[in-house]
């Protein structure tokens, strides 16, 4: 099972939060799991603006994880823009995105996602 964690999966999973429920972790920790290069840039940009507090390096914890980084290319660029307006959010729109493309299930705990053709799993 190839999954793409949304940047709250992965914040969770790292901090080991209660909010990521018991089919997520089993999921993840029985997938093939990847990161987007925009979840590191969401962290990044909400830690700097004192949104979330995330200790460490962003890179290293993928890495520490098992998890495979996923790096943002043109076509999903493309086909985020090309979505419907259903979600606003730049970083959930790229993540969207590539999970269609990549054919991955997004595991998010945004209900937003549903309006979307993919696949997701709810955290």
């Amino acid at each position: 099972m190839r999954l793409l964690l949304d940047t709250n999966a992965f914040v969770w999973w790292v901090a080991d939060s209660p909010r990521l429920g018991e089919r997520a972790r089993t999921a993840i920790d029985f997938g093939d799991v990847w990161v987007s290069a925009v979840t590191g840039f969401e962290v990044a940009t909400k830690r700097a603006l004192g949104k979330l507090r995330f200790d460490g390096d962003i890179a290293k914890e993928v890495q520490r994880n098992g998890f495979q980084p996923l790096e943002v290319g043109l076509e999903h660029a493309v086909e985020a823009g090309e979505l419907p307006l259903h979600h606003r959010d730049p970083f959930d729109r790229i993540l969207i995105a590539q999970a269609r493309l990549e054919q991955m299930i997004l595991v998010t705990s945004d209900a937003m996602f549903d309006r979307y053709d993919v696949q997701v799993l709810a955290t």
